[in-house]
């Protein structure tokens, strides 16, 4: 019953992850329907056998406001997959580095900072990447709510893959 449901808007949209027991509650009440299911698994109660959940949608559409995420190091941690962007280690302490330097104009800004581990962040020092003969792993860019919603899961089910954009 841990185990975790998407839960899509009515335009198939993803806005969250529930547990079993919450997507069983919105199934039971009408307000979702099953979209995607554990093969051969089903839950059973006295009187009703229900097949176990694994992606359900809304019967209305709920209008969410632009969900915002907050420029942090911990996002930005996120973002990167906790991985130094320019020598792609991930087992060592990182640090979060500005691309173009505050000291030359560069903003606290989700398309400037990225994770650098303590060895790049000082072999880069004041200069930018192409001064110090480094390149970045992969552009910088502003997340999404569906990028964290697959890093909050970690594995993701197969049947998730179309709606988180990932095939």
């Amino acid at each position: 019953m841990n185990r975790k449901v998407l839960v899509l808007n009515h335009n198939y949209e993803p806005l969250s992850v529930c547990n079993v027991k919450k997507a069983v509650v919105l199934l039971y009440l009408g307000k979702a329907e099953l979209i995607a299911s554990c093969e051969g698994r089903f839950l059973h109660s006295v009187s009703l056998t229900m097949p176990f959940p694994s992606i359900v949608r809304l019967s209305v559409y709920v209008r969410v406001p632009y969900k915002k995420i907050v420029l942090s190091r911990k996002n930005i941690l996120r973002r990167d997959s906790h991985r130094c962007q320019y020598c792609g280690k991930s087992e060592v302490a990182l640090t979060v580095d500005h691309i173009v330097p505050k000291a030359r104009g560069g903003l606290d800004s989700w398309e400037n900072l990225v994770c650098a581990c303590i060895e790049c962040n000082n072999r880069k020092g004041d200069r930018k990447p192409s001064e110090a003969h480094m390149t970045l792993q992969r552009k910088p860019i502003r997340p999404n709510h569906v990028m964290f919603i697959r890093h909050f899961v970690g594995t993701v089910d197969e049947h998730w893959k179309p709606y988180l954009f990932m095939n």
